[in-house]
């Protein structure tokens, strides 16, 4: 027996038991292996006219032996040498295949792609086999050798059989134990799902014998009643589709095509709402195919949902969700990334350099987000649909990147308009509003129909201008971080969004500010008896200058407004955690407030308790809020009538 020429045994021990962190990977580097040495041979008959090949002789095919507990992966390859098997297979972390790929960089084309680069994806095997023997035969050569070894101490090398050229690499798979199994490994299921998962791509057909079904010839002698029998046969069949989609120019393949494969691939019934190819060259090659989904799935906003896109090199399954390539704000993009140019790690399935990963990451949001431009601007009702499904992320990457993000995302956005009675975008509203107009004006509750029954919703239109009616909770964490929009190029321009049930909201002229300046002179003890009623509910009562109709509304005054106190009481703190500090606001023009004059000045402390309950607890019904106590409420009402 021979010994590995490295030290280490331990090192072999590494690599089998650490390296890698999913042992079914093992078929996706032995077939990755045997794509090299398909390719290798193809090459050579490029350079070497003596040698006539055809393509189509190039094959990788995969078996099982159920008896014996072997798995064989074979190839029509270029072979081995005895030298070869001994300095490829007996020296740990030697690479042929980028040997190979240094020598000929400059020659080889898109014929030719050589996956290996580390030379340690073949000891993989040992993670699921006992022991490995490879037999392989040189193209050219007469002879045939076999390897063999139990990936413990060394290895042997002797004269073996095989007709033609190429290598077979045969596993004995482990025994089983209480904790694992390899009986997957021994069923034409799992190693078809394999092959499909991780090598679905490799160029060259991976072949299997598959079980297929055909109807029995029917009888001469059968009756009317006769039920068609079938028989089960075996058939040596491509299991691999090998031309990858996404490297197809989007000129070459039909919609169809992108539907039926966005489907399968990522288990929807729906066609995607759009597809997104991407075909890049340069210092970072790469090609990319990007589905935005027409319906958002069950669990997008769970904790359990996996963002990512499928991360290919050189059309090899390396991650099947790379986090890394999409921001959070675009987690429902599905997809798919292939490029030669990253750097892996020894095991193939992590990176070596993120800035190369980075640099696709970035190019993949600009391209995802002119997409999403190019349909909010050409398919408006489309876009609207999309909106419906994913606008809460985009909003919630602007809140969460504390408005960093808002350059990227703002223009994405949509809310309701008052005014126009329709979806606008903040663009829209901003090309809209006249001139004299102070700030972007929006309003948040649970729906659309509630606020625009708001009566200072109704003071802001009546003054001329729109108001956004928000309606998710994420709205005004949004607008928050936000602060401001529609700063030109110099940073300049911009308008503050404001909240228009915040208590800075300044609409009144400066005769009405001097008559609520008065009327809350003339009646301090009424406010002070009011407040006093309401105790820690409200920080103040005061005359406001921004109502009409109304008798009384509840605003806000800080940076906590009611709709955040109601979302937020939803969280773990519950009604207990954050509050506003709310301010009860009078109109002192309205017969409702000459009714509590004339209460407070008949000094009617009873009848003073009850109106501010009233007033108070109504405003906070008109503004969506919930009230303490309901049954005291209606009494009152009650009391009242």
């Amino acid at each position: 027996m021979r010994k590995f020429k490295t030290e280490s045994k331990k090192l072999l021990d590494l690599m089998i038991n650490s390296i890698y962190t999913n042992r079914e990977i093992f078929l996706r580097e032995l077939i990755s292996n045997a794509s090299d040495a398909v390719d290798k041979l193809y090459f050579k008959s490029l350079t070497d006219k003596s040698i006539e090949l055809s393509k189509d002789e190039l094959a990788i095919q995969v078996s099982f032996d159920k008896d014996a507990r072997t798995v064989t992966v074979s190839d029509s390859g270029i072979g081995m040498t005895k030298d070869e098997l001994d300095r490829n297979l007996g020296t740990i972390a030697h690479s042929d295949s980028m040997a190979f790929k240094m020598e000929n960089d400059e020659v080889q084309g898109d014929d030719v792609d050589i996956i290996g680069q580390f030379g340690v994806g073949f000891y993989s095997s040992f993670m699921v086999g006992k022991s490995v023997r490879v037999v392989s035969k040189a193209y050219g050569s007469d002879e045939a050798w076999a390897w063999e070894s139990d990936g413990v101490e060394g290895y042997t090398i002797e004269p073996a059989e095989r007709a033609e050229h190429g290598t077979d690499v045969i596993i004995t798979l482990k025994d089983n134990t209480d904790e694992d199994s390899y009986d997957g490994y021994l069923s034409e299921y799992g190693l078809k799902d394999l092959v499909k998962r991780y090598s679905n791509y490799v160029r060259y057909p991976i072949r299997m014998e598959v079980t297929k079904s055909r109807e029995l010839p029917k009888p001469e002698d059968a009756g009317d009643d006769y039920v068609p029998q079938f028989e089960n046969y075996q058939e040596l069949d491509t299991v691999n589709s090998m031309i990858p989609i996404w490297k197809r120019r989007k000129s070459e393949v039909d919609q169809e095509e992108y539907n039926e494969f966005y489907k399968t691939d990522f288990h929807d019934f729906a066609d995607p709402a759009r597809t997104i190819s991407v075909h890049a060259e340069g210092a970072l090659s790469y090609d990319a195919l990007l589905f935005v989904p027409s319906r958002a799935p069950f669990d997008l906003y769970s904790r359990d949902y996996q963002k990512g896109l499928a991360l290919y090199s050189s059309n090899v399954l390396i991650m099947e969700k790379c986090e890394e390539l999409l921001p959070d704000y675009y987690n429902f993009v599905h997809g798919v990334v292939d490029s030669q140019d990253l750097q892996l790690n020894i095991s193939r399935e992590t990176l070596q350099h993120n800035s190369q990963l980075r640099a696709i990451a970035k190019k993949i949001e600009k391209k995802i987000t002119s997409d999403l431009e190019d349909m909010r601007d050409n398919d408006r009702e489309g876009y609207e649909a999309f909106f419906e499904n994913f606008g809460r992320g985009l909003k919630y990457g602007i809140y969460a990147s504390y408005g960093s993000q808002k350059d990227t995302l703002a223009d994405l956005l949509l809310y309701y308009s008052a005014k126009q009675d329709k979806l606008i975008t903040l663009a829209e509203y901003f090309e809209a509003m006249p001139e004299d107009q102070p700030a972007i004006y929006y309003a948040a509750g649970d729906s659309v129909e509630r606020l625009n029954k708001m009566p200072i919703v109704k003071t802001v239109l009546g003054k001329g201008y729109d108001v956004l009616l928000c309606t998710q909770d994420v709205d005004e964490f949004c607008f928050t971080a936000m602060r401001d929009y529609g700063a030109n190029e110099d940073g300049e321009g911009a308008k503050e969004l404001k909240n228009v049930a915040s208590g800075d909201l300044d609409f009144a002229t400066e005769d009405e500010k001097k008559e609520a300046e008065e009327a809350t002179k003339e009646n301090e003890d009424l406010f002070k008896a009011l407040k006093d009623a309401l105790g820690n509910e409200v920080t103040k009562v005061a005359v406001s200058a921004r109502l009409t109709d109304a008798p009384a509304c509840v605003t806000t005054e800080g940076p906590v407004s009611l709709e955040m106190e109601r979302v937020l009481s939803k969280g773990p703190e519950g009604p207990d955690g954050v509050k506003s500090q709310r301010v009860l606001e009078l109109n002192a023009k309205h017969p409702v407030f000459d009714t509590l004059k004339a209460a407070h000045e008949a000094g009617d402390n009873d009848k003073i308790r009850l109106y501010a309950d009233l007033l108070y607890n109504q405003a906070l019904l008109v503004e969506g809020m919930p009230i303490d106590d309901p049954v005291a409420f209606a009494q009152n009402v009650a009391k009242l009538m």
